[in-house]
C-alpha cells in the first residue's frame, strides 16, 4: 500500500542514530544520511522511511494525533526496539505490553529527537 513515509527532523544524525537504533533491533541496517547530511534514508524490499529536514527551510514539527507503525517479528523484539530507541533519544510515549485494541497485539510508543510519534507493533497470528 505505501512506497516510502517521511517525517519531519531537525537533526538528521541526531535522527540516524534514534532509528538506527530502533530500525536495527527490528532487523533492518543501518540508515544512509543523503542530501549533505539533512536526511536520512532507509530501504527495504518493501518500501522506504525517510527522515528529513523540511525543504522550505522552516522547522520540522511532529503531526499532532499523528502515529507511524512499525512492523515487529515478535514481542520480544517489540521490547529491544523500544528499548534501543530510548538509548538514542527517543522519549517513551507508552511502555511495551500486551494492548487491548485486539486479541494478540502487543506494542509499545516512542517519540524520536524531533518528536514524531512511531509505535513498535506485533500481532500473534490468530
Amino acid at each position: 500500500m505505501f512506497t516510502h513515509i517521511m517525517v519531519g527532523t531537525n537533526d538528521a544524525p541526531a535522527a540516524k542514530a534514534f532509528y538506527d537504533g530502533v530500525m536495527g533491533a527490528l532487523g533492518h541496517g543501518e540508515g544512509m544520511l543523503m542530501n549533505e547530511g539533512a536526511a536520512v534514508l532507509y530501504r527495504t524490499e518493501t518500501g522506504m522511511f525517510m527522515a528529513t529536514t523540511p525543504r522550505n527551510g522552516e522547522p520540522a514539527t511532529h503531526a499532532n494525533g499523528g502515529t507511524i507503525g512499525l512492523f515487529a517479528a515478535s514481542p520480544a523484539v517489540v521490547d529491544a526496539a523500544h528499548a534501543a530507541g530510548l538509548a538514542a533519544g527517543g522519549t517513551c510515549e507508552g511502555e511495551p505490553g500486551p494492548r487491548d485494541i485486539m486479541p494478540g497485539a502487543y506494542g509499545a510508543y516512542l517519540r524520536d529527537p524531533t518528536g514524531n510519534k512511531i509505535c513498535l507493533w506485533h500481532m500473534a497470528a490468530g
